[in-house]
């Protein structure tokens, strides 16, 4: 019998390029000894993770010990299935649906095998954005065709909905996501803002339309977002966060400082270090009585004798580390299933 409160810890993290696509997939007690065998494994277009990056990153996993992991930058299911077969011995679930990426990077999930709920996962990679560049807007305005009347995201908006008796009836919903980036290699768009904007305004379009299906059904909204979307100094695309939601981040309720909450860091040639927080994890008010404040934080990987590295203050340094962002934990505790 399924117990009916659940306790689940959660880490959001951007794995940044996890490709792990072979010819032949290796086992996992028989991994090659350097990185030039590991990548001469696949010869896919797409260079695999590091072999060093790969284990340094499931160790950060393994030490964490979520329930539910929040994977941005995965290479594909078959990526995200090696991961876990080959570094965390098999104890998750992989789930992932293929979205739109022109890098080929999706959002998914692992879950812990034997967790006392089923799931669903739902795309909204075909959903439109109601958003059009600048030039076809002036295309359309011109008469002249355009390929169609809206993008769409540019990866995805999954909905992962978790329940035990009544599919219909889910005790927890999570939109996991990840906006348009700030690169703008064709300078039609200065830094993604409008495509960013556009694609947050459907994340929460979606949103709004599961609250008004699920209105007792706690939320989390999370991803990487590329830019500030915290309550104070909000970057002008997110604004509609605040003023047409009450969903609030995890690190904001629990009351960590800027410094703390950050899970990207800028280094610049002969500037200081800037840390900023741009992977987000909000609760609707559903949500916010089973968080566990004193557990919302941002994790800092660790060496192999589990001391944790400095902030990088170099380029080598980031480089070093199992990914360019830091993993998000958190935990609810006694959800009410039904």
């Amino acid at each position: 019998m399924w117990p009916t409160n659940i306790n689940l810890r959660f880490c959001l993290l951007n794995a940044e390029n996890l490709f792990l696509l072979f010819d032949q997939p290796p086992a996992a007690d028989k991994l090659p000894a350097d990185e030039g065998q590991w990548q001469r494994l696949s010869t896919s277009v797409y260079e695999n993770k590091s072999l060093r990056k790969t284990k340094d990153l499931a160790r950060a996993i393994l030490d964490v010990d979520p329930d539910i992991v929040m994977l941005c930058e995965v290479g594909g299911l078959e990526s995200l299935q090696q991961f876990n077969e080959l570094f965390l011995s098999k104890a998750y679930s992989p789930v992932l649906i293929e979205g739109n990426s022109d890098r080929n990077i999706d959002v998914g999930f692992l879950i812990r095998k034997g967790e006392p709920f089923y799931y669903d996962l739902i795309s909204n990679k075909n959903r439109p954005i109601n958003y059009l560049y600048p030039h076809e807007r002036e295309s359309m305005a011109q008469g002249y065709p355009i390929k169609a009347q809206s993008h769409r995201f540019s990866r995805d908006v999954v909905e992962l909905k978790l329940f035990q008796k009544d599919r219909e009836n889910p005790f927890l919903i999570i939109l996991l996501t990840h906006l348009k980036s700030r690169l703008d290699r064709d300078r039609i768009d200065p830094g993604g803002f409008e495509r960013r904007q556009a694609e947050l305004l459907t994340l929460l379009q979606i949103h709004h339309e599961l609250r008004a299906k699920h209105p007792n059904t706690p939320m989390v909204v999370a991803g990487d977002f590329n830019g500030h979307a915290g309550a104070a100094g909000t970057d002008e695309e997110f604004r509609p966060l605040y003023e047409n939601t009450d969903l609030r981040d995890v690190l904001d309720v629990a009351g960590l400082s800027p410094e703390q909450r950050a899970t990207f860091y800028q280094v610049r040639s002969g500037a200081r270090t800037e840390g900023r927080q741009i992977d987000y994890c909000f609760l609707s008010p559903l949500a916010l009585p089973y968080l566990k404040k004193d557990s919302a934080r941002v994790y800092r990987f660790k060496d192999e004798q589990g001391l944790e590295h400095d902030i990088p203050q170099t380029l080598d340094a980031k480089l070093n580390l199992p990914s360019d962002h830091y993993p998000l934990v958190f935990e609810l505790e006694n959800l009410q299933s039904w």
